[in-house]
């Protein structure tokens, strides 16, 4: 018999993924929480229905969302980081030679301690000397840490249920104060093919608050339409202004200097939607 896991995008949209074996189903105070072990792309950690990440492609994301703006601010001591329970993100954040404190918070500690046990790949970032972990509601700690973060990293579910909140203006004002008068803000702004609106809507919010604001993309197997998008906003620092050879050169598999300046090319299609 075989075994199907299908994520359904809309009404009209579906990916299956066949699946080898079902290692774990939980459901957590805060959503439905599996890990499955997929034939084409091992092993995945699914939340309500969606998947997160696999262990195939996952560098792909976490290397985007983390080394551009990390190479894009020239100093950034102390990163925070919402979300990504995973631990992928902060894995990457914590390789960055200048990084003196990356704080993860993160509303579900059962995804920390369920990827610690089937996602090393990604959860090895926890363990990092200069990884902090706080369980706690994101927003929250946002609100309560002013002029605090040279970098912030918003490595958020899709914009349901607990993550609603991390989608809308008032949270992208509450982060600009978080920020040094220097900070660089990234999210993960979702599929250009099915939710183009939410990232033109998304786009004017951030563009309204920070002087300098980009969208730049890659391409993700895992998720519908593998085009994905990341949009950063910034105080002072453009990423299309950043030399090549200001670069860091450190462990990557996926992002490199050029990948750096070729990933804020828009489609047509795409940049129509921001003006």
């Amino acid at each position: 018999m075989e075994l199907w896991f299908t994520e359904k995008q809309n009404d009209n949209f579906s990916v299956s993924y066949r699946v080898r074996e079902t290692l774990y189903v939980e459901k957590t105070p805060f959503q439905h929480l599996a890990v499955l072990d997929t034939v084409p792309f091992g092993r995945m950690l699914v939340l309500d229905g969606i998947v997160q990440t696999s262990v195939v492609d996952e560098y792909i994301y976490h290397e985007m969302i983390a080394h551009v703006p990390l190479n894009t601010h020239p100093d950034p001591k102390r990163v925070l980081i919402i979300g990504g329970g995973d631990g992928g993100t902060l894995r990457e954040v914590t390789k960055h030679p200048k990084v003196e404190k990356a704080t993860l918070v993160e509303i579900d500690e059962r995804v920390i301690a369920v990827s610690r046990k089937f996602l090393p790949e990604l959860a090895c970032g926890f363990d990092a000397a200069n990884a902090e972990v706080v369980i706690g509601d994101g927003i929250k700690y946002v609100a309560e840490n002013k002029n605090t973060f040279d970098l912030i990293i918003v490595d958020s579910t899709d914009p349901v249920g607990p993550a609603v909140g991390l989608f809308s203006l008032e949270f992208y004002r509450s982060v600009h104060e978080a920020l040094r008068e220097d900070g660089i803000f990234v999210a993960q702004t979702e599929s250009p093919y099915f939710m183009a609106d939410l990232i033109a809507r998304i786009y004017k919010d951030i563009s309204g608050i920070f002087p300098v604001t980009r969208t730049y993309w890659a391409c993700i197997p895992t998720y519908p339409g593998s085009m994905w998008s990341f949009t950063l906003g910034s105080k002072k620092y453009d990423p299309l202004t950043v030399a090549p050879e200001a670069i860091l050169d450190y462990e990557t598999r996926y992002y490199t200097p050029a990948i750096h300046r070729a990933c804020f090319a828009m489609p047509r299609f795409l940049e129509e939607r921001f003006k």
